[in-house]
């Protein structure tokens, strides 16, 4: 019977990169991957790109991570995003980096990176299976194996990498939450993360569909709080069902019970204006056509989509010329300009988020190695824990990360022992 330094459950991202430095560290390293296509959610991210990670230092990834980046302190700081980045160019990947320091292949193809970490697993003498895991065998306390539906597998040391719940279709079914249960773990609430918004505006912006706002501030608000739980410049889209779009994206970290209407957004169409300043560009966009209908006085100003919407919001007459306009209702036009809201309905379902909140609780987990605090020589690591992070990289930069740290602690265990 074949025994193996680890076997790792999930050949996505993490469990890859946990593969390839636990064989470059002289371990011996078994994946096991249900799925036909390996990596097949790396393959699909960025839109087919792969934001591979982000062009910036560990504490700027922390400042980016919304559930328990204290947890992530450690890891990140012996495997940042230059370290990210120094691997995959070293294995012959040529990087770039777009706005918002945004890390890409140069091919913009994510095969490459998915490629990448296989055939350099592969080379380094890791052995990959597919099979469909079903149980973690467990021996006086220490995880010892893998029971598969057609075979069994045996490490020293077990490491779950199977991803959330998102993209179900690319093998991320949720199994690991079974596995850390079945070892006495504890799972956070898995909700999605990084996932399109329902409006109670259904109409209105079905209406505008289509429509991509740039250059705006998003913010998200919780009735009866004051501030903000998340407010950004950048874009967003209009959908059939609400809104979408890289602020979109973010802001939904921060929602953690949709219960009784509680969240809703405001979007500042122009953000660089204060109201005086918009209101001086108003007057003076109405002083060149002052005997036109009010309805046909904002195509400067606003897309044409949003035109009519933001007319029947204001309640103004939309024949009304706008040379009758009165300073309040100028007011108006100002007040859903800058603070145009949409009410929250609901989130989209999980299967079209990015990435999944919640997880493995890591107060379980050592966070210096990624080891279990409840069944000895078993690890999680990846988007299987309780960790998320915005868009732009990061959340690959997480489970890199992770992935590292886990073969480091077996490497360096394996060598003292």
């Amino acid at each position: 019977m074949e025994r193996f330094d680890a076997v790792i459950i999930g050949g996505g991202a993490a469990g890859l990169m946990c593969a390839v430095q636990l064989a470059w560290g002289g371990c011996s390293a078994l994946v096991i991957e249900h799925e036909r296509v390996i990596a097949k959610k790396l393959r699909i991210t960025g839109k087919g790109r792969c934001n591979v990670t982000n062009n910036c230092d560990a504490k700027t990834v922390l400042d980016n991570t919304v559930s328990n980046p204290r947890f992530m302190y450690s890891a990140l700081s012996r495997f940042s995003p230059e370290d990210t980045m120094a691997f995959f160019e070293m294995l012959g990947v040529g990087l770039k980096t777009e706005r918002g320091n945004r890390v890409f292949p140069v091919s913009d193809n994510a095969n490459d990176i998915a490629d990448c970490l296989i055939n350099t697993a592969r080379q380094a003498g890791v052995k990959i299976v597919r099979e469909n895991a079903r149980e973690i065998i467990c021996k006086d306390g220490r995880a010892a194996g893998v029971r598969c539906d057609n075979d069994s597998f045996f490490g020293d040391n077990i490491i779950v990498a199977t991803g959330g719940k998102s993209y179900p279709k690319t093998g991320s079914t949720g199994d690991g939450y079974a596995f850390a249960k079945a070892a006495g773990h504890s799972v956070t609430e898995i909700t999605p993360s990084l996932v399109p918004m329902v409006t109670a505006q259904k109409s209105e912006c079905a209406e505008m569909m289509g429509l991509s706002l740039r250059n705006v501030t998003l913010s998200l608000c919780e009735k009866g709080k004051d501030k903000p739980l998340f407010s950004e410049l950048g874009e967003m889209l209009f959908t059939h069902f609400g809104i979408s779009g890289p602020l979109v994206l973010s802001a939904s970290a921060h929602i953690r019970d949709m219960k009784n209407g509680r969240f809703y957004v405001l979007i500042d169409l122009k953000p660089a204006l204060d109201n005086e300043k918009l209101d001086k560009r108003i007057l003076r966009d109405f002083e060149d056509s002052k005997n036109r209908d009010f309805s046909n006085s904002l195509g400067r100003l606003l897309p044409a989509k949003l035109i009519p919407v933001i007319i029947r919001r204001t309640g103004i007459d939309p024949a009304k010329k706008i040379n009758q306009l009165t300073k309040e209702e100028r007011e108006k036009l100002i007040n859903e300009i800058k603070a145009f809201r949409l009410d929250i309905a609901a989130l989209r379902p999980i299967d079209e988020a990015i990435i999944t909140r919640g997880g493995v609780d890591v107060k379980e987990i050592d966070p210096r190695s990624m080891r279990s605090k409840k069944t000895d020589n078993l690890y999680f690591i990846g988007e299987v824990l309780d960790i998320d992070a915005y868009t732009g990289g990061f959340n690959l930069q997480l489970a890199f990360a992770s992935a590292a740290a886990a073969a480091r602690d077996i490497s360096e265990r394996g060598q003292v022992l």
